[in-house]
């Protein structure tokens, strides 16, 4: 792409009167020039079996393309017309709850060969009659896939094949490495392999849910498949992947595997829902930005972020054009709101958009107007920009799976982990890539972060012991390396393989109750020692260490050591600490491996760059607070807006919730 697209979800099909011409008239006012549509409304594409009237989408395309406007049309499969639901029940989806009952969206078994038939002749109907518009520049498949759920008997009778094909049909193999003569769950004959909804065995429930994202992996590759043979050559292909939902995009996702789901698709998308007003951070556009580039090691399309959404998330003036900026930096191309007009009826009555039921103007569209006219300006200078990491996070959705099973925390679960790690890095300005243990390529990075790896094979935990033996280094949290692949606890002494690399060992984990840390003199002790869920005694064996345990019979034990190991280098945290000691040991371990650089560009500044097409270093400052903050330039270079020039050693003003988009001279 030659430019940044900005645009919106557009639902003509919900609109209470007919106004499609002036929603295109104030979407030009705006500097929008793009729509998403047809994602959500199979039932009026075909309100009865083998009824079809694409005459809204031809409708809304012509509009469209004669206002110069580009559309990603979406496969309308997420929501099931009723006629489906009456005529074929078994497409809706059995849970181990049961199963749903019709109507909401998502509730349909992705595997169902009837679901699959209709679904395929909706897409193939839809996107055969319109893929010669000239309006449209790509397709969107389904929406925000995940599995469910799905756990019917159908579902289950492909599970139980997928693990006749895992271990090649030896039965006894698979019982011993899962464990199941524990409480005689074990499996003798493929007949005797009943339903997993109500198994007790961890193994055979975290594999089952790994076989249910292989569900969504295949389920989009089928759609991406069909859409491929019919479109035009020059549309791509893209997709929505969501993340774990705390009532805003949080970590990476259970129910699907975003890394494996995404090689089907020309362009990574995602949707990125994050606080707002004095909650905003940018640390989940970020995170979720830093995902969706890894995925594919190119720029992303944001196909839905919020414009006002629910009363806790309307924004405060500037910080519409502040999180698109951001977005931006991490490397969006695209960047649509969900979605343009707030509906008027049903369950997202209250989640608004960029205009109010009322249609008018107001504060959120001037601003989304302002955002336009400067990206209208900017946008040759900061599209398509090219972005380097150093430091990388080896995130598993396995462990996340695991750990769920074998929880470390009554109220904490993996993705916590995580967000504690990236948080406290994305506000010391460290750009990261994000991925996941089957993808990443520990050579191309000098520093890689590991969440409570619990579980991984042995030829992954030797990869990273060759790696850091090579020079490499890692900082790796607790409970990593403690289960296989198949989540079967490891015979060696703990960390297991990993004992080797970090030069410590344990025998015992306890919770942490009335425990703190008593944190080496080099490192800030007007900070919070306190530590929660998990603490596991550590033995240092040829680790130094950083932090020991205080408690009255725990204290001779180490928390967090630090180990040379070959050319490299491991930090072992075996505790969950407060974020002000991991922020300590951050600013530690990359002064050591001069990785921090500026230390005077801290969080609330945030700061990225990025190389442009032009192969001009692009530099962006962004302010996350309500007050006014203050930074020394450490270079010339040109602000893009003013095109005013800053010299090396200008004091800049960032007001509250503003930003500096600079280029180097």
């Amino acid at each position: 792409m030659d430019k940044i697209l900005y645009g919106t979800a557009y639902y003509y099909e919900y609109l209470p009167y007919e106004r499609l011409e002036e929603d295109i008239s104030m979407m030009k006012k705006a500097n929008i020039n793009l729509v998403r549509i047809g994602e959500s409304t199979w039932s009026t594409y075909e309100p009865q079996d083998g009824v079809f009237d694409f005459s809204p989408l031809d409708k809304v395309l012509d509009a469209m393309n004669k206002a110069n406007i580009s559309v990603i049309v979406g496969t309308p499969t997420y929501a099931i017309p009723t006629w489906l639901a009456r005529k074929y029940p078994e497409v809706m989806v059995t849970t181990k709850d049961g199963q749903r009952k019709y109507g909401a969206r998502q509730i349909m078994d992705i595997t169902n060969q009837v679901f699959l038939k209709y679904a395929e002749r909706i897409i193939k109907k839809m996107i055969s009659h319109v893929a010669n518009h000239p309006a449209i520049i790509g397709y969107q498949i389904d929406n925000e896939t995940k599995h469910y759920g799905t756990s019917g008997e159908n579902v289950q009778k492909q599970f139980a094949m997928y693990i006749k094909a895992k271990f090649s049909g030896n039965l006894d193999k698979f019982n011993k490495e899962f464990g199941l003569d524990y409480w005689s769950n074990r499996i003798n004959s493929l007949d005797d392999f009943l339903s997993v909804d109500g198994t007790i065995n961890g193994s055979l429930g975290a594999e089952f849910e790994k076989f249910q994202r292989e569900i969504v992996t295949n389920y989009l590759n089928w759609q991406a498949k069909l859409v491929r043979e019919l479109k035009k050559e020059n549309q791509f292909i893209t997709h929505n992947l969501d993340f774990e939902w705390r009532g805003y995009s949080y970590g990476i996702q259970p129910d699907v595997n975003h890394f494996e789901a995404s090689k089907c698709l020309d362009i990574t998308g995602i949707d990125v829902y994050h606080p707002s007003q004095e909650n905003f951070t940018g640390a989940e556009i970020s995170f979720a930005g830093d995902i969706a580039r890894t995925t594919k090691h190119k720029n992303y399309f944001v196909l839905e972020t919020q414009a006002q959404a629910f009363k806790d998330r309307v924004p405060f003036p500037g910080q519409l054009k502040l999180a698109a900026y951001s977005h931006i930096a991490s490397g969006a191309n695209v960047i649509e709101y969900w979605h343009w007009h707030s509906i008027h009826n049903s369950l997202e009555t209250y989640w608004k958009g960029i205009l109010s039921h009322d249609f008018n103007t107001n504060p959120v569209y001037e601003e989304v107007s302002e955002t336009g006219k400067e990206l209208k300006m900017l946008s040759k200078k900061i599209a398509n920009l090219k972005i380097s990491s150093k430091v990388a996070f080896l995130v598993s959705n396995e462990s996340l799976t695991a750990l769920k099973w074998f929880p470390f925390s009554s109220d904490k679960n993996y993705n916590d982990v995580f967000r504690i790690l990236y948080d406290e890095l994305y506000k010391l300005n460290v750009r990261t890539d994000v991925s996941d243990a089957n993808n990443i390529n520990l050579k191309d990075y000098d520093l890689v972060i590991i969440p409570s790896l619990y579980s991984v094979s042995d030829k992954k935990l030797e990869e990273i012991n060759e790696y850091v033996k090579n020079g490499g280094h890692i900082l790796c949290m607790f409970k990593s390396g403690f289960t296989n692949e198949n989540v079967k606890v490891r015979t060696e002494v703990q960390p297991g393989i990993l004992s080797k690399v970090c030069g410590v060992h344990y025998e015992m984990f306890v919770d942490p109750k009335y425990s703190s840390l008593d944190l080496n003199p080099n490192f800030n002790q007007n900070v919070d020692k306190k530590i929660s869920d998990w603490m596991e005694l550590l033995i240092p064996d040829t680790a130094n260490v950083l932090a020991k345990y205080k408690h009255k019979h725990w204290g001779k034990y180490a928390a967090i050591t630090e180990n040379i190991y070959g050319n490299g280098s491991a930090i072992y945290i075996g505790c969950l600490p407060s974020k002000e000691v991991i922020n300590e040991v951050f600013k530690y371990y990359l002064d050591k491996l001069q990785i921090l650089r500026d230390t005077s560009l801290l969080f609330p500044i945030i700061y990225k760059e990025a190389l442009n097409a032009e192969n001009h270093k692009i530099r962006f400052y962004f302010n996350y607070s309500d007050d006014d903050q203050f930074i020394i330039s450490q270079y010339d270079m040109v602000d893009l807006l003013t095109q005013n020039s800053i010299k090396a050693g200008d004091k800049i003003k960032l007001s509250s919730w503003n930003y500096l988009i600079t280029e180097e001279k």
